[in-house]
């Protein structure tokens, strides 16, 4: 289920950065990186261990849907760190000059 939650999430905000790409302020690139990478790494682990183990594909179980949720959780929180940091609107410079 993790699998299907991340690359739902990777897949939503792929055109919305496409569609902004221009204007890329909120940084949705960086975040279409994370998404799809952990989106990618999912998926070897899922082959690897249907191949090797011979687990099931897709786990429908209430932990994989919490894992799922953790994952896009701690992708949102990378992302929005990498914007505190960049700050490509300025607001945090603004604020620390006017003091």
């Amino acid at each position: 289920m993790w699998l299907i939650i991340l690359a739902l999430a990777a897949a939503i905000t792929t055109p919305i950065w496409y569609s902004r790409a221009e204007d890329d302020k909120y940084m949705l690139r960086i975040l279409c990186l994370i998404l799809w990478g952990a989106t990618i790494m999912v998926l070897v682990d899922h082959i690897m261990g249907f191949f090797m183990e011979g687990r099931d594909f897709l786990e429908l179980t209430p932990e994989a849907v919490a894992l799922g949720f953790a994952m896009l959780a701690t992708a949102l929180i990378i992302w929005e760190i990498t914007l505190l940091i960049k700050d490509p609107r300025g607001v945090i410079r603004k604020r620390a000059s006017s003091f």
